[in-house]
């Protein structure tokens, strides 16, 4: 039986007429009706063939190329910027050849897209830089040249999506081998990546060395940064934290709002809110003092005298309990509370030519005069400090050196002992220590300021530190690091770090605060802050940061 009878019996007879109708028809259809299907399309500045295109000269990435190319070269292209997804239209790439072009910028994202390319070649281009996020999406990459561009650094993670990449060429880059580069050497020794040799280039103490065999214990890639955590809106002159009931507190003497201001630390926000007022219209200090689980406030106003105030807790609200003898403090500067033998003092430094630097103790029923120390010498400061096991009072003063009080047992009282040092016009003196050393900064506002050790029975001249309107030069110690604020009326605030080897304070960052009056740290759990009071800008809280140079 032919096929054709078979066919008959399978359709009707008029079926099998129509199959013979419709093969003729295709017999007589126009030969344009018949031509194979259409090439892919291909700009002018391409050569292409069914899955490959090859583009000199080109404006920018082509956008008309066929979906289903899998292989991409631009040469010689008139542009300067990939930018984010720039190659998504062609899903299919396997091959992509950027070479001997004038890109210097790879954006973020630039491949997204690309699921299926393998080989990205990007060599003989002027890219000095590039963002960790440059290869994102490009899981299936196992080839990677980035030969002979400006590279001088590449961030961390920037072959973290690279999940399956077999072969990096960094050769004819001049990278700096810092602690930025610490990650690569790391990323080389644990990958089984194949990298040819690279060197390094701008590092004088490396150059020419390979990186892969750099010591890594030499770099020291740990540091700290001051960052500001929060803006308080007000002007302030002194700045004093302190712990009452478990809980943190500031108390801020501001002039210019005639109060002096208690903030509390919120914990859950992590920053410090208002809490309670105290007039004062002319404060420049407010000492708070936690005597028998009692809160006070001494409060000095540079006019209309001085005071102290309770905190009631019936009340929730501080009430004046006590006037300061207006005759012996007529032009308050500083304040300093102590304790000596379990009893508290404090001691208020006058300013005025007639005043008189005092001292007050307690006696269970509020704070006394108990002696006056330094009449009639414009005092500006008075620091209390222990040394081999003494107590100690350091008075500065406009007229004349620095002096030093040491308290006597049995009178009870401080007598005078000797001078710091011959250097006149000491805004302020503070004290630090480093393992048993005991040191002081004096700040000037004419003139040098000084650090000074104490070496037996004297203070001697350890460093001299450039400054001109100088009225706070406050040491502090934050996170087992040594630190020292340079304040200034006219100039950024200059942060140094104690450098152990060298024995002295090294520059270590500028901070922008407006004439700063003093820099207290505040220890938090799992975090320190600093406190900078300004009497011409805003209040600033930094936050104390560990930096990890290498990322």
């Amino acid at each position: 039986m032919t096929e054709l009878q078979q066919l008959g019996k399978t359709f009707p007879r008029g079926s099998l007429f129509l199959f013979f109708l419709l093969g003729l028809a295709c017999l007589w259809l126009p030969a344009t009706s018949r031509r194979a299907p259409r090439p892919p399309p291909c700009p002018p500045s391409c050569s292409c063939t069914r899955d490959t295109a090859f583009c000199v000269d080109s404006k920018s990435i082509p956008k008309n190329l066929a979906r289903d190319v899998i292989s991409l070269t631009l040469i010689n292209a008139a542009f300067s910027e990939i930018k984010e997804g720039a190659f998504a239209h062609l899903p299919f790439l396997q091959f992509l050849l950027l070479n001997s072009n004038k890109f210097s910028l790879i954006g973020d994202n630039a491949f997204m897209g690309l699921m299926h390319l393998q080989y990205l070649f990007i060599e003989n281009n002027d890219i000095q830089s590039l963002s960790k996020n440059t290869f994102r999406g490009l899981k299936s990459l196992t080839h990677l040249s980035l030969a002979h561009n400006n590279l001088q650094t590449l961030p961390r993670d920037i072959l973290k999506p690279l999940d399956i990449l077999s072969d990096l060429d960094l050769r004819g880059n001049s990278f700096t081998c810092d602690c930025k580069i610490k990650w690569l050497v790391e990323w080389m020794e644990s990958s089984n990546t194949t990298v040819p040799s690279v060197f390094c280039g701008s590092s004088p103490q490396y150059q020419g060395q390979k990186i892969r065999d750099l010591p890594l214990k030499d770099f020291d890639c740990i540091t700290t940064d001051f960052v500001v955590h929060q803006v308080l809106p007000f002007q302030s002159v002194s700045a004093e934290p302190f712990v009452y009931a478990s809980d943190l507190y500031v108390a801020l003497a501001q002039p210019s709002s005639s109060s002096c201001t208690i903030l509390k630390w919120d914990y859950v926000e992590r920053k410090l809110r208002d809490f309670d007022r105290i007039p004062a219209h002319s404060a420049v200090y407010c000492k708070p003092i936690v005597a028998e689980s009692q809160l006070y406030v001494v409060v000095a106003q540079l006019f209309g005298g001085s005071y102290i105030y309770r905190w009631d807790t019936n009340i929730d609200k501080f009430i004046k309990i006590q006037d300061i003898d207006s005759q012996k403090i007529r032009k308050p500067n500083d304040i300093e509370a102590f304790t000596i033998e379990g009893e508290w003092f404090f001691v208020i430094a006058d300013s005025s030519k007639a005043g008189s630097t005092s001292l007050y103790r307690w006696n269970q029923n509020g704070f006394y005069s108990h002696q006056d120390l330094h009449s009639w010498h414009r005092d500006t400061d008075v620091e209390y400090v222990e040394i081999d096991g003494k107590p100690r009072l350091i008075i500065s003063s406009s007229s004349q050196v620095p002096i030093i009080y040491q308290w006597n047992r049995s009178q009870k009282q401080f007598v005078h002992l000797g001078d710091v040092a011959e250097v006149m016009d000491v805004q302020m003196v503070k004290h630090f220590r480093i393992k048993r050393d005991n040191y002081l900064c004096l700040s000037r506002y004419i003139g040098d300021s000084k650090v000074v050790k104490w070496e037996g029975l004297r203070f001697t001249e350890l460093q001299t530190l450039p400054s001109r309107g100088s009225m706070v030069m406050e040491p502090f110690r934050v996170s087992q690091h040594q630190y020292m604020a340079l304040g200034s009326d006219f100039s950024f605030t200059h942060i140094y770090l104690w450098d152990e080897e060298k024995q002295k304070f090294v520059k270590f960052q500028e901070l922008s605060v407006q004439a700063p009056r003093a820099f207290h740290p505040v220890p938090l759990e799992g975090m320190d802050i600093l406190l900078a009071p300004s009497f011409k800008g805003n209040t600033l809280v930094y936050k104390h940061i560990v930096v990890d140079l290498s990322l």
